[in-house]
Parts: structure tokens; C-alpha cells; sequence
């Protein structure tokens, strides 16, 4: 499978730089203050590099990467970022052995039909152990975004994250929430109730832009649309 890499603008200050499977988002701060949230596959950095030079940026003014969980198509290419230009790396305390390569992946309890989704998910190349620099943990605020602020979302993993920008009303939501269709809880966690109670949670937070780990990013009618989402799936019975 390719590694090509397609850049979008979601918003003014905000890329989507998506692969054939997932997805990773640059907010702009300016020409010296880039924050990716996530980090693509393992081997993509040259891409990654790139993209944001195709938009007038400089990868030199990477200054941070956020970990949204432990995932391969998450964490790939963070550690070569991270190398090259200095930048810190950041991820949940529960979710930075696994990234670091301390501890296993945690294996998530499938249902019958996300079994070939996540078969053809394994064909994303494994991501190497990866320094973690800070350990976050529920409400620790992220210097970016003009105080972007960390939001736990257990289930998906045990450490997965959101990271919200209140004063832009932004949203990156990992891999809780996709958009891939419609707006829905997300695939392949290791405990499903948990995930839509965080689901639940994140469409509280009423946000005007949502971004998703797969699928397109929502940008109209938004909170609308997760707080229907999470309805939805909270109403659903357990399998």
C-alpha cells in the first residue's frame, strides 16, 4: 500500500493531512509554531515534511506532536519528526509505555463485522518504539491553539485523548468519534461502553469543528451532528 499524502484545509491555521488509512492535523500558530495532532504511518515523514512545505510552511517550526492514542497509523511517523526537528512529543500516561514500546499493544474485543476492518488496518506498517517527552493526563492544557486543552476519553485505548481548543471551538477527537459515512463511535476499542461514555462526554463540549481520526472532518453543524451521534450510540443495546 502507498503512503501518498493528501492535504486539505479544514479551516484558516488548520491542514488535514490524510493517508489511505487515518489521518493526521497540523494547527498553525505561525511559520514557527506548527502542532501535529498524530502522526501518519511509520516511514511517512518525508511526506509529512513534504505537505506542509506544499502550504508555505517550514517543518522546522514543529514544535510539538500529540499522541491521540497508541495506534500504528497514529504514532508511525512520530518518532523521525520528533528526531529531526527537536519537536516534544506528547501522549497520555496510561497510553505512553505501548508508544514507547515498554508494554504490548492492548488488543481490542472486536464485533463480527470489524473483524476484515481491522485485518486490513494491520497492513499499516508498525510503528517503532517512540519517545515520549511529557505524559498528560485529563485537563493538562497543550501550548497551542491559545490553550488547547487535554480531554481523557478512555475505551478506544486506555489512554486515548482528545484535544480540545475552546477559544476556536476545535475538536480532535482520535479515534473515540469517526466520520467515515456518518458521524459515529469509532472502531476496534478495548472497551466499548467506555468509548461511548467519552463519546458522550466530547459532544458536550459543543464544538464548531470536529476532527475526526478517519473520516472527514465535520465544519457544518458540528455539535449537532456528535451530540446526535452520541445519542444514538448510547441508546444502542450492548452486543
Amino acid at each position: 500500500m502507498t503512503m501518498d499524502v493528501d492535504v486539505i484545509e479544514v479551516r484558516p491555521r488548520l491542514l488535514m493531512l490524510r493517508f489511505p488509512i487515518g489521518q493526521a492535523y497540523l494547527w498553525v500558530d505561525g511559520d514557527d509554531d506548527l502542532t501535529l495532532i498524530d502522526a501518519g504511518w511509520a516511514g511517512a515523514a518525508p511526506r509529512l515534511q513534504e505537505a506542509v512545505r506544499s502550504r508555505g510552511l517550514r517543518p522546522e517550526g514543529l514544535r510539538r506532536i500529540v499522541l491521540t492514542h497508541c495506534h500504528r497509523d497514529h504514532v508511525g511517523a512520530a518518532g523521525e519528526l520528533a528526531a529531526r526537528y527537536g519537536a516534544e512529543v506528547v501522549a497520555h500516561a496510561l497510553d505512553a509505555p505501548v508508544v514507547r514500546g515498554e508494554a504490548p499493544l492492548p488488543e481490542p474485543v472486536l464485533l463480527d463485522w470489524e473483524v476484515p476492518l481491522h485485518e486490513h488496518g494491520l497492513t499499516v506498517p508498525v510503528a517503532p518504539p517512540t519517545r515520549v517527552d511529557r505524559e498528560v493526563a485529563d485537563g493538562d492544557e497543550l501550548a497551542f491553539g491559545g490553550g488547547a486543552r487535554v480531554v481523557y476519553t478512555p475505551g478506544h485505548t486506555e489512554g486515548s485523548i482528545a484535544v480540545h481548543l475552546p477559544r476556536h471551538g476545535v475538536l480532535f477527537t482520535g479515534d473515540t468519534v469517526a466520520s467515515v459515512g456518518r458521524v459515529a463511535l469509532g472502531v476496534f476499542h478495548v472497551d466499548r461502553e467506555r468509548a461511548k461514555a467519552s463519546m458522550r462526554r466530547l459532544a458536550g463540549l459543543a464544538p464548531e469543528t470536529v476532527c475526526c481520526g478517519h473520516g472527514d472532518p465535520l465544519t457544518d453543524g458540528a455539535a449537532a451532528a456528535l451530540r446526535a451521534a452520541a445519542d444514538r450510540d448510547a441508546a444502542a443495546p450492548q452486543p
